[in-house]
């Protein structure tokens, strides 16, 4: 039984990534908040990525960083402390959590990164500065470490368009914008935290093998399409 370590595991898209892990694998949650899950498989460990000192783990297979956020303000309004923070939360935190644990995770069985990104970082959007340029380090660093950890170690990213999780409440908080959000998206849709997860799960497991340095955009079809 595989062992993966979730950052951020207490809400949105990496409590649903727990609760998929858990039918198949010992899960350890590293994150702020206790999940909302009791399992007998899951340790959970109290820490802020930013601030505190990351615990010591024996053993690990996979690792999956699913810290984000949604900093969207008109440019002349972001500060260089919003760039600074979303860049520590976003990127410093998954450099931080890799460098921890690549010594556990090189012993792994068949071990996989998994990070987030944005369709953002490839689609122009306004207010969205911040966090675009945060996600473009993420990719960054995804298709480097996928070169310098081969044949050893995968790691790809998701890309995901708005997903309906506690970060996205704001974008979602009524009607109007549910339906104007699906009706930018081709596929008359936006995602779910449980499609997200799914993918993750895939691109932990074996069936994944061959799959290093990738991004994977879930965008309902924004970047994709001009229809």
């Amino acid at each position: 039984m595989k062992t993966i370590i979730v950052i951020g595991g207490s809400k949105g898209i990496g409590r649903a990534l727990i609760q998929k892990l858990l039918t198949s694998c010992r899960v350890i949650n590293i994150s702020r908040s206790t999940p909302e899950i009791s399992h007998n498989q899951l340790t959970h460990h109290s820490c802020d990525i930013t601030k505190d000192d990351l615990p010591n783990i024996n053993q690990a297979d996979g690792l999956v960083y699913c810290p984000g956020s949604i900093n969207l303000k008109p440019f002349t309004r972001l500060s260089i402390d919003d760039f600074k923070n979303d860049f520590e939360i976003n990127v410093l935190g998954a450099v931080k959590v890799i460098q921890k644990y690549l010594p556990i995770l090189k012993n792994g069985n068949h071990p996989s990164i998994v990070l987030f990104s944005t369709v953002a970082a490839k689609l122009g959007m306004p207010y969205h500065a911040s966090i675009a340029v945060a996600k473009s380090g993420i990719e960054g660093l995804v298709k480097s470490l996928g070169a310098e950890l081969a044949p050893y170690i995968r790691i790809n990213a998701i890309a995901p368009t708005v997903t309906n999780t506690e970060l996205a409440a704001k974008l979602l908080r009524n009607d109007k914008m549910v339906e104007n959000i699906k009706e930018r998206h081709p596929l008359k849709k936006f995602l779910s935290s449980e499609e997200v997860a799914n993918m993750a799960v895939f691109l932990l497991s074996e069936s994944c093998a061959s799959m290093s340095g990738q991004i994977f955009e879930m965008d309902c079809g924004i970047v994709s399409f001009k229809i």
